[in-house]
Formats: structure tokens, sequence, C-alpha cells
């Protein structure tokens, strides 16, 4: 059952619905946003992310970033997550498999002239731990976390490549 509490997810890097900067994307660095949140659930008891792009020109949303296994006493992914399997810092998590074939981040790379893309950080409070290893992809993830997210919020940023 999803709960009322309103978690709000924000990042230092771009405001919601804004572009994301050069330096989180594939045309840039390709390092991973700041991001920070609170008003997590109580009894949460672990938070996953996914990351997403609706606009991709493809019957699905293109992945960038599945990373769980998040303690629920997390508050914020600090920029330019390494992309491992496993951290251990400078938080513990697993990270997944992105639609780019890859672990960890993957930023913005729409197709050049496509217009404004626009890409979910979803964030989800879980009531339980997962029982799912590293290297997850977003449907396992997401099959996991069936009838376990008592709470979630969405932070969107754009990107256009000229």
């Amino acid at each position: 059952m999803i709960t009322t509490t309103a978690i709000i997810l924000t990042s230092g890097a771009f405001n919601s619905n804004a572009p994301i900067p050069k330096k989180h994307t594939g045309e840039g660095k390709d390092v991973s946003p700041p991001l920070q949140w609170s008003g997590v659930p109580a009894e949460a008891q672990e938070l996953a992310l996914i990351c997403d792009d609706p606009d991709a020109p493809r019957a699905e949303p293109w992945v960038h970033w599945v990373i769980y296994a998040i303690p629920a006493s997390v508050h914020e992914l600090p920029e330019g997550v390494p992309q491992t399997r496993k951290l251990d810092k400078p938080i513990q998590a697993f990270q997944g498999v992105n639609d780019f074939g890859k672990i960890g981040y993957g930023g913005p790379m729409p197709p050049r002239g496509h217009g404004d893309h626009h890409y979910h950080f979803k964030l989800f409070a879980l009531d339980t731990p997962l029982n799912l290893q590293p290297g997850a992809t977003s449907k396992q993830l997401m099959d996991a976390m069936k009838g376990h997210i008592i709470s979630e919020t969405t932070l969107t940023g754009t990107y256009e490549r000229m």
C-alpha cells in the first residue's frame, strides 16, 4: 500500500522540469547528478531509483540508471556515483544494467533533432529489503518491488541534442 507521506526529490544540478547540465549527459562527462531527498516514510526499509526516458523512439522508455538496496537512512546520492555493481562508498547500494548495456548511470543522449526528452528520476521507498543481486535490469527491479512500494516520487529533467 502506498503511503500519503510525500517524498521530495531534488538535485543540486537542475530544477524540476528544467534542462540537465551537459556535464551529466553523454555529450559531457556523463557523471550522475547529485540527488537529495526527504520525507521517506519511517517504515521504509530500503530505497530504489530508476531513471528513464519515455520520449525515446521505441516502445519502452530507455533506462539510464538502476540503483537499489539503498539504506532507508540515506538521504542523497552524490554526484558521480561510481559505475560498479556493488557500492561501498560513498553509500552502500547495488547498481543494475542500463539500456546502454552498462552498469550504473548513463546520461541523456537523445537522437539529434529529436526535441526535448524528459528524464524521470523515480525514487521508491520499500517496506522490505529486496532479495535482488547486483546487476539487475529495471524490469527485474520493478518485478521485485511489486507489492512493496510504500511511497514514490519523481524528479524530471530535460535534455535536447541539437
